[in-house]
């Protein structure tokens, strides 16, 4: 067993824990992460997508109450029953840009330019959304439509494009549509358990000739410190947001868009890989 790459495993789990559900962009984050420790190959962008599971199990189990209260009344409960449509709702847009245009995405916008563009872009985003007068419809989660899930899915989409940040995107996509800081806080939150669940899933499957029983171990140090840095993360998020805004988040996306540029320009980090 080689101790170095649990080390490294442990690392980029703490990484991808503690951006996964923050306005900054997981994968920009692994991507820079893994240039530094040596984890860039294809074995290790399908590990960066497969650890995300552990960053849901976090968020299952902050949410362990909610989601048991959802699923016993599901089969009476009107209420139950919008919550769960609304989630899949909001999660078909995703899944169905992803299979129509995820190679091309992959082949043509992973560029330290567009990557760099969308850290600064949204950045500025978010410092317009904290700053304009935000008129709030939707109080709860749910107080969600279906046709609220659906536009905080459409939405989402923009993810697709490196950098962006899912979570940004459907944060404050969801406040720029209405919804309180703290119910677009928690549906992107219940948005990412089938979204990333799914991912990891197809990612496992679709590269299942890259992994040996020997992997077993790597991907399992990352799980569990994916899980418990996200689940410290999601607790701290939801006091966060009831008293603060996201504009540190702003400023910290511009900056690492400047990183971004920089290492790409110095070739430290390859982006289009």
């Amino acid at each position: 067993m080689d101790l170095l790459l649990l080390i490294k495993a442990a690392i980029m789990g703490i990484v991808e824990g503690l951006t996964e559900f923050l306005p900054i962009s997981s994968t920009g984050h692994l991507i820079l992460a893994g240039a530094l420790l040596g984890m860039d190959d294809a074995k290790a962008k399908v590990f960066d997508i497969a650890i995300q599971t552990g960053a849901i199990f976090a968020v299952i189990l902050v949410y362990a109450e909610r989601l048991r209260k959802v699923a016993r009344e599901l089969p009476t409960h009107e209420q139950a029953r919008r919550f769960v449509i609304n989630v899949g709702i909001a999660f078909f847009p995703a899944v169905l840009l992803g299979l129509l245009f995820g190679k091309a995405i992959k082949a043509s916008l992973f560029t330290p330019t567009v990557v760099a563009t969308a850290f600064i872009v949204g950045g500025f985003i978010i410092l317009w959304a904290e700053r304009r007068q935000n008129v709030v419809r939707i109080e709860s989660v749910d107080d969600m439509s279906n046709w609220d899930a659906l536009k905080v899915g459409l939405v989402q989409c923009l993810a697709m494009i490196p950098g962006t940040s899912r979570s940004g995107a459907t944060i404050i996509g969801g406040m720029f549509l209405g919804l309180s800081r703290k119910a677009a806080t928690e549906f992107s939150f219940f948005l990412a358990i089938p979204t990333l669940i799914g991912a990891g899933a197809y990612s496992l499957y679709k590269e299942r000739a890259l992994l040996a029983w020997s992997d077993v171990p790597m991907f399992s140090v990352g799980l569990l410190f994916s899980f418990l840095s996200a689940w410290v993360c999601v607790r701290w998020l939801l006091r966060y947001v009831s008293t603060h805004s996201f504009v540190p988040f702003a400023w910290y996306r511009i900056a690492f868009g400047i990183v971004v540029l920089a290492t790409a320009h110095f070739g430290w980090v390859h982006w289009a890989d």
